[in-house]
């Protein structure tokens, strides 16, 4: 039987809402162990003079305990 656990990550972006989302799983990877898979939770986005000046995205990421 595994046992798994979710965390949760907000990562940004410059450049669109699936570099945040990359951004933040590939930082995960770094120390997490076993990720299975993820879901996008939230995305904003800081605007600036009418513009998108930052991309947000808060990811749950699962990964099964050793």
């Amino acid at each position: 039987m595994a046992v798994a656990r979710v965390t949760k990550v907000t990562s940004s972006s410059t450049k669109s809402f699936q570099d945040a989302v990359d951004s933040g799983l590939t930082r995960a990877a770094e120390t997490l162990r076993g990720i299975t898979g993820l879901v996008v939770i939230d995305q904003k986005a800081k605007v600036v003079s009418g513009k998108i000046t930052e991309y947000r995205a808060t990811i749950e990421i699962t990964f099964v305990l050793d």
